[in-house]
């Protein structure tokens, strides 16, 4: 698409390249860029006379927001005259070129917003002549490259985002130039470097969201024209507030989370008369709040929050200043008069005098956030409570909890607490822009009500969809109380969704929101980022933290560290953002059984006969105990986030009591159904047989690991229902089966070769994300053509995971029980029980020979020579005519492709594990990101089964079954 664009933007010029002087100038009226932005794309040409004629070069090109997909044309290479490149939030693809080097008449170069990735390229260090360069919102990685510090006329630079790391080169030294420097985001390290003081021209700095050290260099106070510092996130060292009072020119200044320890009364802050917004939040900072500073003519903002500053607040304040921070200091004393509700003023957790007259001036219940106020303390109020972030009405839960609303109107510098009290927020911070766009509303701070709208009414992985289409936003720091509660531990429910970001190729879906959860004090996640967790937008994430209770006062916070995109789909949407929380009292241990008391005063006083009768209980007893223990196990499990409890007569009824018309299949497990719930969805029901021992295990194997991992290539579980003695799972249905009925059962479908192609990539996708993405490693066990599933667009999904087994990285292998299809195991696994991750790549290598042949790994009809599929394979392979292995019914398809996808199988199918590539790297060859290796060397197997065939083999008896063991086409089962 991006070539197209290309074309459609120059081609008609590049065809007639000489041009009369009225052409010409109409060529540019009708294609200028900059005199009005409006055209696009755009381009724009220099017509100047050579040898009596008149030649046009394009100077200009403009392919601005328009969604274009693809990597950078070569062509493009071609335009050695631009000087402005404009290719900015778009969707391209792939590495950015070392051929853009060549362009250099470039001065402006902005590729910010895409989706490019691998690392800068040397080459850019050639274009002398740009001044401003855009890298934003990218897939980068690795260092800067130190041949950037020759772009000695460099004015601006944007590189936040872009997925850079390691210290900014020394080289950067000479870019004495620079005025804008944007630079959060991304994972810089070493030092801030002293050289950036000498930068005399930089007006704007942004370095949030690194891994920097401290201390923030004392050369910077040489920056006398910077009216825009942001610095945050440092990671230790300690730094002082000096190195700001030179800077008189400041209007935005924020140094936030610095690891600064200074004192506020060090800086003569009369002179940042320009001041607008300072933030010196969540630092060490001591001292009293001076006045000179509260009287700044144009200070609005003012977030001084989590420091030690200590004292009375100053008697007055500035015309302008209209959000005050002090939350989580030790501010004592009465109020001033200047206190009031016409104010954004946080005072929580300090030692303030909390009076009826003191009080009324601000919003009820702020004795309750002070510290060591005794309005935590005492007989519990409420033993447990649950709210809907954002939402003006109160939700009724399929958990049977009634969420209350969350309606106050919050802003930069707030607080709201319940009149119970039984639960209170707060907020601080301001967006940096306002975020605005289709398919949401966000309350800006205009009206300061920080809450988030979402314009669809369905969320994927929930029940409650209503609980999601409402949410509250913080640009930096936003905490959840509980007050009154009983002590103990508790449940905390954390419930999550993104739904402003695009699940599409357009530069929308570009956006990453990140930020850390703290319960109780104690970091639980971070960089938590909803919808990587959900593997994409709509879909609903849960977090479950069990913590303990102390002085009946519970602490959720969560807070922005400077990480993820600050602009994307428009400048502002960034910071925290829930949805819904509960706290709930974890439930107590049933007391312990006395059964030896009981057991020994009955002996004492009962008759023989009454020994019978209690050894009679005491087995039943045992067996009981041995059934709780199993119904207990999955109990646990379902507490899990993204495990939800469905009652045993809503999907009796979706399945029409189990109906044999709804059977989709059955296994040593027992069966699975085709339900409709009552809300109109369509599921797939699995219940567990009672006879089933095994099954048992396979079922609380199945929901502990597919509970714990989401992928758009791993079957999504729904929930489930744990009431009788038939245990049932939910999953999404999907509407075309499974791949072995679609390629060669009874319900053959007829799958073109791109469509073949798509599946074998979307289970090497899912398969990459079990082995070497997900938070848990997980080995399938069971890979084969009846555990992928296809949905109505085909798409591929793993399924059935009663076998999968975690594994630690830092294990060779596992020694294990074997369990899976024969036919699908690899050598090592079958013949030794030695399980790794290899054992999923094996059997991966067998599924898309499969795809790609239409027929089963062994197939007797098909005589001695084609019986067994991977032999066959490999004979084709040695006598150069691998692509006869072609399903007959393709009659077209890609050549290159298909080989491609035949080596990759067979490099999944060596002997040996440590030959077999992992699956990140399947992942890469079949999408040609990377060579396929050219030499293949038949497996072992392979050829000791040939020799077999021929009868010159000299093993043991035996031999030739165990070597074939893996080909053969029967299904066992763990311990079976």
């Amino acid at each position: 698409m991006l070539q197209l664009l290309l074309v459609a933007s120059f081609g008609a010029q590049q065809a007639a390249p000489r041009t009369d002087p009225t052409e010409a100038a109409a060529v540019n009226a009708v294609t200028e860029i900059d005199d009005n932005p409006n055209f696009n794309p755009g381009i724009k040409c220099d017509c100047s006379a050579q040898n009596n004629s008149t030649v046009c070069h394009v100077t200009k090109l403009k392919i601005y927001a328009l969604d274009a997909v693809g990597p950078i044309p070569e062509e493009l290479r071609n335009l050695t005259r631009l000087t402005n490149l404009n290719l900015a939030q778009n969707y391209i693809t792939g590495p950015l070129p070392s051929f853009i080097g060549e362009l250099t008449a470039l001065q402006y170069l902005s590729l910010g917003i895409n989706a490019l990735s691998g690392s800068v390229p040397k080459e850019l260090g050639n274009l002398r002549n740009l001044k401003a360069l855009s890298l934003s919102s990218n897939n980068l990685n690795g260092s800067l490259p130190t041949e950037l510090g020759n772009l000695v006329k460099l004015e601006q630079l944007y590189i936040d985002s872009a997925g850079l790391s390691g210290p900014l080169p020394s080289s950067f030294s000479k870019l004495t130039r620079m005025r804008t420097l944007w630079a959060s985001d991304n994972d810089f390290t070493g030092h801030i470097p002293d050289y950036i003081g000498s930068w005399s021209n930089l007006t704007a700095l942004q370095f949030q969201g690194n891994s920097f050290q401290g201390p923030i260099p004392a050369t910077l106070t040489n920056l006398v024209q910077m009216t825009n510092l942001r610095i945050g996130d440092i990671v230790n060292g300690s730094s002082s507030l000096a190195f700001i009072s030179n800077m008189t020119s400041l209007d935005t200044l924020i140094l936030r989370n610095c690891q600064i320890s200074d004192n506020l009364a060090s800086i003569n802050f009369s002179q940042l008369a320009l001041l607008n917004l300072m933030d010196l939040s969540f630092n060490n900072i001591t001292g009293h709040v001076p006045l000179a500073l509260l009287n700044l003519n144009l200070l609005t903002f003012l977030f001084l929050g989590n420091n030690s500053l200590s004292g009375s607040l100053p008697s007055s304040i500035g015309p302008s200043l209209k959000n005050l921070d002090f939350s989580y200091n030790q501010l004592s004393g009465n109020f001033p008069s200047w206190a009031s509700q016409n104010l954004q003023l946080n005072l929580v957790a300090n030692n303030f005098v909390i009076s009826s007259p003191n009080n009324s001036v601000l919003p009820s219940g702020l004795e309750c956030l002070q510290r060591d106020t005794p309005c935590f303390l005492g007989p519990p109020q409420s033993s447990s409570f649950a709210v809907a972030c954002g939402s003006n009405s109160s939700i009724f839960a399929s958990d049977n909890y009634t969420y209350l609303p969350d309606d106050a109107k919050l802003g930069p510098a707030s607080y709201y607490i319940t009149g119970a009290p039984t639960w209170g927020v707060s907020n601080v911070g301001k967006f940096m822009g306002s975020p605005m766009g289709g398919g949401y509303t966000m309350q800006s701070s205009n009206d300061v009500s920080y809450t988030i709208y979402s314009s669809s009414r369905q969320f994927r992985n929930t029940p409650d969809s209503e609980l999601f289409q409402k949410a509250r936003m913080s640009p930096s720091s936003l905490r959840y109380f509980g007050f009154g509660l009983e002590n103990g531990k508790y449940v905390v429910t954390l419930q999550f969704a993104e739904f402003v970001f695009e699940d599409s190729q357009t530069w929308k879906s570009l956006g990453k929101k990140v930020f850390d959860i703290y319960v109780q004090g104690e970091r639980k996640e971070q960089n938590f980022d909803i919808r990587k967790e959900a593997r994409g937008s709509y879909g609903a994430v849960k977090k479950q933290y069990i913590v303990p209770v102390t002085r009946n006062f519970l602490e959720i916070h969560l807070f922005w560290a400077g990480k993820g995109t600050c602009c994307i789909p428009s400048q502002g949407y960034y910071g925290p953002q829930i949805s819904a929380l509960s706290v709930i009292p974890v439930r107590k241990e049933k007391n312990k059984r006395k059964t030896g008391v009981i057991v020994g005063a009955a002996v004492g006083a009962a008759v023989a006969v009454g020994l019978v009768v209690l050894a009679g209980l005491y087995v039943r007893r045992q067996k009981s105990r041995k059934l709780s223990s199993e119904q207990q196990e999955l109990y646990n499990i379902v507490g899990r986030p993204n495990v939800f409890s469905y009652s045993y007569s809503e999907l009796k009824t979706a399945s029409e009591n189990f109906s044999s018309s709804n059977l989709l299949g059955e296994g040593g497990y027992g069966s699975v159904y085709k339900g409709k719930l009552t809300n109109g969805s369509v599921v797939a029901v699995k219940q567990l047989s009672e006879t089933s021992h095994q099954g048992k295990k396979q079922f609380i194997a199945e929901i502990e690991t597919i509970s714990r991992v989401q992928h758009r290539n791993l079957v999504k579980l729904y929930g489930c229902c744990l009431e009788g003695n038939k245990p049932l799972l939910v999953y999404e249905y999907m509407d075309n089966g499974s791949l072995d009925r679609a390629l060669f059962g009874s319900g053959r479908l007829n799958l073109d070769w791109p469509t073949r192609f798509e599946i074998c990539l979307g289970i090497a996708r899912g398969l990459a994300y079990l082995h070497e993405e997900s938070s848990i490693r997980v080995v399938h066990r069971d890979i084969k053509a009846s555990n992928v599933l296809l949905d109505a667009n085909l798409n591929s999904k793993i399924s059935d995971f009663g076998l999968a087994k975690l594994y630690d990285d830092k294990n060779t292998h596992v020694s294990t029980k074997v369990a899976g299809t024969f036919g699908y195991l690899a050598p090592e696994y079958a013949m030794r029980g030695h399980m790794t991750e290899k054992v999923d790549v094996f059997a991966f290598g067998v599924v898309i020979l499969e795809t790609i042949a239409g027929r089963p790994n062994y197939d007797g009809r098909l005589g001695e020579d084609r019986a067994y599929l991977l032999e066959w394979v490999w004979q084709l392979y040695e006598d150069d005519r691998p692509l006869d292995v072609v399903d007959p019914r393709l009659t077209e398809f890609n050549s290159e492709e298909v080989l491609r996808a035949i080596c990759v199988g067979l490099l999944c199918i060596q002997s040996s594990p440590r030959q077999r590539p992992p699956m990140s790297r399947v992942v890469s060859m079949l999408a040609g990101d990377i060579e396929v290796p050219e030499a293949l060397t038949k497996p072992s197997y392979v050829i000791e089964w040939q020799s077999n065939a021929r009868g010159t083999s000299s093993s043991e008896p035996g031999a030739e079954a165990m070597s074939a063991s893996p080909f053969l086409s029967s299904v066992i089962d763990e311990g079976r």
